[in-house]
């Protein structure tokens, strides 16, 4: 086995991916970006969720936030719910694992929020009943998916925005989306600190 051919394919293929992306969702992440900063300067938070590698991603976004991406500015109301084990523990064990992320939003969410809701197959339950809790809310979603969007693809409403990753491998979604975070919070902050 040639290890080094490997790791270079899978250089190739990341690099292919985001390639193939880039036309597709660059509107719709400038889009999300409006959105999501719109939220924060009318005095809303975002909420973030996503289960494994989705569940570090929605951390990821909501430390960007709350510390700083790449220059000083106040700190930005962004909430994990992927963090506090005792509410995560306590509701998977009295109601359902898939009502972890629908009843922090019922809790923590208002008009005016936003839910930024992740799932490479976009079928991931606990986000499905977190999207749902959402709309109830009247809060927008920005889903980030991929493969096909699955069930959040087709339950989204015209005010959300859906960041689809078009590819199948699940890595390869994710290192896309993680790129997808980081164009959010560079454009949070090019918006609120008027960096062109």
């Amino acid at each position: 086995m040639d290890l080094i051919a490997r790791v270079a394919q899978h250089f190739a293929d990341s690099v292919q991916t985001k390639q193939q992306a880039v036309e597709v969702l660059s509107p719709p992440i400038a889009a999300a970006i409006e959105t999501l900063t719109a939220c924060l300067v009318n005095g809303g938070k975002i909420l973030a969720c996503g289960n494994g590698g989705s569940a570090a991603d929605a951390q990821h976004f909501a430390a960007e936030l709350i510390g700083r991406f790449e220059a000083e500015r106040q700190e930005l109301a962004a909430i994990a719910l992927t963090t506090d084990t005792s509410i995560l523990t306590a509701v998977a064990n009295d109601y359902a694992f898939n009502q972890i992320f629908s009843r922090q939003v019922r809790g923590l969410g208002h008009a005016g929020d936003v839910l930024l809701a992740i799932s490479t197959s976009g079928n991931s339950a606990n986000v499905i009943e977190a999207i749902k809790a959402a709309h109830e809310h009247d809060m927008p979603v920005v889903a980030l998916t991929g493969r096909d969007g699955g069930q959040i693809g087709e339950m989204l409403r015209d005010d959300d925005i859906h960041l689809c990753v078009p590819a199948e491998r699940t890595a390869r979604i994710q290192e896309t989306h993680l790129l997808i975070i980081h164009c959010l919070c560079d454009g949070i902050d090019a918006l609120l600190l008027g960096v062109e």
